[in-house]
């Protein structure tokens, strides 16, 4: 699909990757963006409408998909995410706090606002996915167990939503300069070059979008005699 003219909704849209999507979208010419966020006030780009979005909240993502009836793109990437892994004392309640955003989130988005894609001829979703949907080494153990799920969800938006000709986009990429990996010390690339990908990917029909070398490797070595997902030697 093209971004040009399209009426499009962000959430997570008050900064990091969501924000870097709704500015890269107005310089398209998205002729609408509403920008999602838990607090309407804290988004602060000019030129999108504010949308008070809870993800976890399934009245909250009615009344958007009520207001923002004439949406033809959604993208998917609020998310939350929290160092540490299976075996910590607190595995359990981190793994469904993961899960209840970055999965039930991006469900009850795709749910509610498949009707309105259709009724406005199809349109897309875009789903912010990560490398790890395909590698855990536990030390984001739920959040990776959490785009894992929302993986195989993309995939299956994908057969359901075919027959209204709504685009499914799964954006995968590895460490993202933002707020979740601040103390991480390792190479990141800019927000605004994954979004510049991912777009790019949209326009062009692609049903998925790679957006870095080390995901592209990753994905390679799925199918290695060792694979990507098992522990490598040193």
């Amino acid at each position: 699909m093209k971004i040009k003219d399209a009426v499009v909704l962000v959430t997570g849209a008050n900064r990091g990757i969501g924000q870097a999507f709704a500015r890269e979208l107005l310089a398209r010419g998205a002729r609408k963006v509403y920008a999602g966020a838990r607090d309407p006030a804290s988004v602060k780009l000019p030129g999108v409408q504010a949308l008070r979005l809870d993800v976890t909240k399934p009245e909250e993502v009615a009344a958007a998909a009520a207001l923002a009836s004439d949406v033809t793109l959604v993208i998917n990437n609020a998310g939350v995410g929290q160092p540490g892994g299976f075996l910590a004392s607190d595995s359990e309640d981190t793994a469904r706090r993961m899960l209840e955003t970055n999965f039930y989130g991006v469900l009850r988005m795709s749910k509610a606002f498949a009707p309105v894609l259709k009724a406005n001829g199809g349109g897309g979703l875009l789903n912010v996915l990560s490398i790890v949907s395909w590698v855990n080494g536990g030390e984001l153990a739920a959040y990776a167990a959490s785009k894992s799920a929302a993986w195989s969800l993309t995939n299956a938006l994908r057969h359901e939503l075919a027959a209204q000709k709504t685009q499914v986009l799964g954006l995968h990429m590895a460490y993202v300069d933002t707020d979740l990996i601040r103390d991480f010390d390792v190479p990141k690339t800019s927000p605004e070059d994954i979004v510049k990908r991912a777009l790019d990917g949209l326009e062009a029909g692609a049903d998925e979008v790679l957006a870095d070398e080390p995901t592209q490797q990753v994905k390679a070595g799925l199918t290695a005699a060792r694979p990507s997902y098992l522990p490598q030697a040193a």
